[in-house]
């Protein structure tokens, strides 16, 4: 199972562009901090991920403001050219 459920603020957002088969695409930077355990012991955890959403989630997405929070729903993958995950946003709530 691929599925990714993040709290995050948006740190950057790109202009909405389009596919090639004219799509609405966006393309974001999600940055995350809290506080977990691990191994019994509290530890503080940031994280940075580059995102994308399509569709009516990127026309959206792109009227909110950086630096809301939100809770994120989506799966991981790797760009064709790319060495890293991608979080692809399918859904996103108020957090």
């Amino acid at each position: 199972m691929n599925q990714i459920v993040l709290s995050a603020r948006i740190a950057e957002a790109s202009a909405l562009r389009y596919t090639p088969a004219g799509l609405p695409a966006l393309d974001l930077r999600l940055e995350h901090e809290s506080e977990l355990m691990e191994a019994g012991q509290a530890r503080q955890v940031k994280a940075a991920i580059k995102a994308v959403a399509f569709g009516a989630v990127a026309e959206t997405m792109v009227r909110q403001p950086i630096g809301s929070p939100w809770r994120f729903t989506g799966f991981l993958a790797t760009p064709r050219n790319g060495k890293h995950p991608v979080l692809h946003i399918q859904s996103f709530q108020q957090d």
